[in-house]
């Protein structure tokens, strides 16, 4: 199968960098892959997981990422996003914690901008948890 070069990065580290034969993320408007060869491109990155596959592995590997920008071109891609974390790094406890925070200051009164942080914080953490609760999973069908 062909590869492309796919670079993750965080604020505070290189999450990944290596050969690739398929990403799959989080779009605006859904799940939407890349796989190599494909049409040059720039596109934002949503809250969620993103799941790639190195060659020689059947398996994907995942990442839980915040929002962020993505760009194609010259077969490589690269990622770059405020937080990136592997489901077995995540703390289940402060994430649930996070949660609640999120929930309680939606609850409250406040300015658009504060609101859309809360609703940010509340899907990362929603995204943690989830991905979290299934760390020990099996990618070999990326559904």
């Amino acid at each position: 199968m062909n590869t492309f070069n796919l670079r993750i990065i965080a604020c505070d580290k290189v999450f990944y960098e290596g050969p690739c034969e398929i990403l799959i993320f989080p779009g605006y408007d859904g799940q939407m892959a890349v796989m190599a060869n494909h049409e040059a491109m720039t596109t934002a990155i949503e809250i969620g997981e993103i799941k790639f596959r190195v060659p020689g592995s059947s398996e994907y590997r995942i990442a839980v990422v915040s929002d962020g920008l993505m760009c194609v071109g010259h077969n490589q891609v690269v990622i770059v996003v405020y937080s990136a974390e592997r489901p077995e790094d995540i703390d289940k406890f402060r994430a649930q914690a996070a949660l609640e925070r999120a929930r309680e200051q939606l609850q409250q009164k406040q300015s658009i901008m504060e609101y859309h942080i809360s609703k940010a914080s509340l899907a990362r953490a929603m995204a943690r948890l989830s991905s979290a609760s299934h760390s020990n999973r099996s990618f070999n069908n990326p559904q």
